[in-house]
């Protein structure tokens, strides 16, 4: 029987994962909310309807129970959980699989995606490999004479080493997405910072655990683009530098490969540290039986010394500039189309000599928000949206380009995707100053002030690509 997918998930994700199954000739499905209902995603959708509805309303896009009734009542048999939402959490990826009407889960097992979505067991197992991690604790720490003595090491560690104002991070062990983390720079101030953290830590999360590490400041954040299989074939697609973020640490610019020497005169081999991080990263990939597409994040220091900070257990956002640097049979790939195929059981059908490197690329990620003040969301409507055609370039977007568009409120701003490539990075900076200039977004918000995005701010920042 014919796969069918269940998209659950929505914008430029919901629109190319729609387009991966189209070329695998699959057939597909897509949940919305209210707030959704004028997305592409849909309207797409709705347009390719014929024999069947394809767009299904749901109340949240986090509701598993809504989810998975339109998947039993529309026969879906598999389910692409895109990124954010379900596509990391290992309780849906079992439920999925386990239920009474099992479902493929397009993404790794959800095992593994337990196992590597605990930081501290990633840090873990990477330390029992041998492989760097941020120097600290590999475990939540509750004693506070244990967490100073780690900590003076650390800082003793730093002044050893002619680091510039060293310190520590003071973390909650359960925590994330940057709460209960303080910083301490010297050692007088460690209990009572420590103390502080784990009040925070019962408060919020029901456990005191601590974690001590060095704080690095001057560093690259890269990453790793492995695909693998359910065979035990694993495969990199080459290394990508996320550097320029946000305040909120939300990724704005990224660059194939991760370090360019035309660039930056790094003080290191960077073909070397590149080949050492994807090497690490292969290790632990195999090490865990890692069967689906993933990312291995990476910090780098001014001096090469490479730190795993965590590993992603799905398809990203920015997949595609690394395919815009790899050549299959002198095709650039789609990486989601592997993703679904490996998925459903296929094997890889090519190894790891059959990619070939050539080029650089860069994406860069358009959002309604004045950067100005921190990053601040702009709301409103678009009444004009357009885009040059460049045969070296690509759009991903949801938003339509035929009529006025209203941006929910219920989700970050994200207007684009917009990928360019060349023979090298100076071109690939050069054409995306390009279509920058030529791309046109218009629009007003409520008090009829104009429209807000990130383009300036896109075009001042990619000078820094691939630098310290």
């Amino acid at each position: 029987m014919k796969d069918r997918v269940l998209i659950a998930n929505r914008g430029e994700i919901a629109v190319r994962i729609m387009r991966a199954c189209q070329d695998l000739g699959l057939d597909y499905v897509v949940v919305y909310t209210a707030a959704d209902q004028e997305s592409q995603h849909v309207r797409l959708a709705m347009n390719g309807a014929a024999g069947g509805q394809r767009a299904w309303r749901v109340s949240s896009y986090t509701d598993p129970n809504d989810i998975l009734a339109v998947a039993d009542h529309t026969g879906c048999t598999a389910i692409h959980p895109g990124y954010g939402f379900f596509s990391e959490d290992y309780r849906f990826a079992r439920r999925v699989t386990v239920r009474d009407r099992p479902l493929t889960f397009i993404g790794p097992n959800w095992e593994v995606i337990k196992n590597l979505g605990d930081k501290i067991n990633t840090k873990r197992v990477a330390n029992r490999l041998g492989i760097p991690t941020i120097p600290g604790t590999d475990g939540p720490i509750y004693n506070e004479m244990e967490a100073e003595e780690i900590a003076a090491r650390l800082l003793d560690d730093q002044q050893r080493q002619k680091i510039k104002n060293p310190s520590v991070l003071v973390k909650a062990a359960a925590g994330g997405g940057g709460m209960g983390i303080e910083e301490v720079f010297r050692i007088e101030q460690l209990r009572r910072v420590y103390r502080q953290v784990q009040s925070y830590a019962k408060r919020q999360f029901g456990d005191g655990g601590v974690l001590i590490e060095q704080c690095l400041r001057d560093y690259n954040h890269l990453e790793v683009q492995l695909v693998c299989s359910r065979h035990g074939e694993r495969v990199h697609f080459g290394t990508r530098n996320c550097t320029i973020q946000s305040t909120g640490r939300q990724k704005r610019l990224e660059a194939a490969p991760g370090f360019d020497p035309a660039c930056f005169d790094y003080v290191f081999d960077s073909q070397k540290v590149l080949a050492q991080i994807v090497d690490y990263s292969l290790k632990l990939a195999d090490h865990v039986k890692y069967d689906n597409v993933g990312t291995w994040e990476w910090i780098v220091a001014r001096d090469g010394s490479p730190y795993l900070l965590e590993v992603n257990t799905r398809i990203q956002v920015e997949n595609d500039v690394s395919a815009r640097i790899s050549y299959l049979h002198g095709k650039q790939p789609s990486l989601l189309r592997e993703q679904i195929r490996l998925a459903l059981g296929d094997t890889m059908g090519y190894d790891q000599k059959t990619v070939e490197f050539k080029g650089a690329s860069i994406e860069l990620r358009l959002v309604a928000e004045d950067t100005g003040r921190g990053f601040a969301p702009w709301i409103g409507v678009i009444d004009k949206f357009s885009f040059p055609s460049q045969d070296w370039a690509a759009v991903y977007t949801h938003v339509p380009f035929d009529r006025p568009y209203t941006i929910p409120s219920e989700y970050d701003p994200n207007l684009a995707l917009v990928l360019v490539w060349g023979d090298d990075m100076a071109t690939a900076k050069e054409r995306a100053c390009q279509f920058l200039d030529a791309t046109v977004i218009e629009g007003q918000n409520a008090h009829q002030e104009p429209i807000m995005t990130n383009i300036p701010y896109l075009r001042a920042n990619l000078d820094r690509l691939l630098t310290f």
